[in-house]
C-alpha cells in the first residue's frame, strides 16, 4: 500500500501484530487467583523501559495508588499515552518515570490549571515526544484491540497535529480515498481501576469506559485495582455487566478509594483541596520534593497517603459529595 504523506513523530511501541499475538498465545487463560498488593504487582509486572497506559480519563477513575507506588520503587526509562491524562500525569512526572510520551492531553488539569512541575519536566528536554489527538489514542488502542497493526481514520490529516506524530497518510485500495493510517499500540503494561472484581479479574466498571476495553485487550499484562473484591458466583449471575474478562488480567489488587484524590464515580467525589495543594506547592521545587517525600516517598502505600491528608473523615466527606447531600460531621 503507498504511503503518501507521513510525520516525523517517533513511534514507541512495534506496531507488529503478529509479533503480539505470538504473545498472547503463550498468555495463561487459566482461572486462577490473582490477588496481591499494589507493591507486589509494580514488582512483578512494570519494569523499566516498559511502555505504560493508565486508564480512565482526566481524574476519573485513575489508578492513583498504583502510580504513587510506580514512582516509590523508582521505575525510569518508560514510554506512556497521555491520553487526557491530568493528575495520574502529574504523578509520573514528579518521579520522572518517562522519557518517550505518546501526547493527547497532558500538563493540565482541566479546569484547575496547568501542572507547574510536570511543564518544567515536559520542557526540559528530558522527554522524546509524538503528537495525537485523543481520538487518534483511541484508534490505535482500537486497532491493538482488533489484532491488526494499524487503524483507518479520518482525522488529523492537514495538520500540524499529523505533522508531528507517527502517523501515515494511505490511500484506499477499494475508493481511492486518502485516510491517516494510525499504528496499534499494544502497551506492555496497563493499569486499570474498576469499580469490582473478583479474585480471577472479571471486572465491572460503572459509567464511562473510554478505551478501558480496548486498552485491556491491547496489553500484554494488566493489573487491575478495585474499590471491592465481591465473589464469583456474582459475577455468574450476571455475566453481562462484566466490562474486563479474567483471562485479559494478571493481578488483582483490593484498594479501596484507589482513585483519591481523582473521582470515583458513584463513591466518591474529586478531592479539589488535595489536588489544589499539589498544582501550588509545585510552583516551589525544594517544597514540592518535601510534599512528595511526605505524600509517597515516606507512605507505605495508599491507605497511609490517605490517612496523611484526611482519612476516613475527609473521604466520607467525599462520598456525600458525590451523593450530592449533606450529613454533620464532627
Amino acid at each position: 500500500m503507498e504511503v503518501l504523506a507521513q510525520g516525523i513523530g517517533a513511534i514507541f511501541t512495534d506496531p507488529d501484530a503478529d509479533k503480539a499475538r505470538e504473545f498472547f498465545r503463550k498468555k495463561s487463560r487459566a482461572l486462577k487467583p490473582k490477588v496481591m498488593s499494589v507493591k507486589e504487582a509494580v514488582e512483578k509486572f512494570v519494569h523499566d523501559g516498559d511502555y505504560l497506559c493508565i486508564g480512565g480519563f482526566g481524574a476519573n477513575r485513575i489508578p492513583a495508588a498504583v502510580c504513587h507506588e510506580i514512582v516509590r520503587q523508582g521505575r525510569k526509562n518508560m514510554g506512556f499515552a497521555g491520553h487526557t491524562s491530568t493528575h495520574d500525569f502529574q504523578i509520573l512526572c514528579a518521579g520522572e518515570v518517562f522519557n518517550k510520551l505518546d501526547v493527547a492531553y497532558i500538563v493540565g488539569l482541566e479546569a484547575r490549571g496547568l501542572s507547574p512541575n510536570a511543564r518544567r519536566y515536559m520542557e526540559s528536554g528530558k522527554v522524546n515526544v509524538s503528537e495525537w489527538t485523543n481520538y487518534s489514542l483511541s484508534v490505535r488502542f482500537k486497532a491493538a484491540a482488533a489484532g491488526v497493526s494499524f487503524y483507518p481514520a479520518r482525522n488529523i490529516m492537514g495538520t500540524d497535529t499529523f505533522h508531528y506524530s507517527g502517523a501515515k497518510i494511505i490511500q484506499c485500495p477499494f475508493t481511492g480515498v486518502k485516510y491517516a493510517a494510525m499504528p496499534a499500540i499494544y502497551p506492555d503494561i496497563a493499569v486499570i481501576h474498576v469499580h469490582e472484581s473478583d479474585i480471577y479479574g472479571n471486572c465491572r466498571i460503572r459509567g464511562i469506559t473510554v478505551s478501558d476495553l480496548d486498552v485491556a485487550r491491547a496489553a500484554k499484562h494488566l493489573i487491575i485495582t478495585t474499590e471491592r473484591l465481591i465473589q464469583n458466583d456474582e459475577i455468574r449471575r450476571d455475566p453481562s455487566y462484566t466490562s474486563i474478562p479474567y483471562y485479559y488480567v494478571d493481578a488483582v489488587c483490593e484498594v479501596p478509594y484507589g482513585s483519591y484524590p481523582g473521582n470515583m464515580y458513584g463513591e466518591y467525589f474529586s478531592d479539589e483541596e488535595h489536588l489544589r495543594e499539589w498544582l501550588k506547592v509545585e510552583e516551589n521545587p525544594e517544597e514540592f520534593k518535601k510534599f512528595l517525600d511526605k505524600n509517597i516517598y515516606s507512605c507505605k502505600d495508599h491507605f497511609e497517603y490517605i490517612e496523611k491528608n484526611g482519612g476516613m473523615h475527609k473521604l466520607l466527606k467525599l462520598r456525600e459529595k458525590e451523593f450530592m447531600f449533606s450529613k454533620a460531621r464532627d
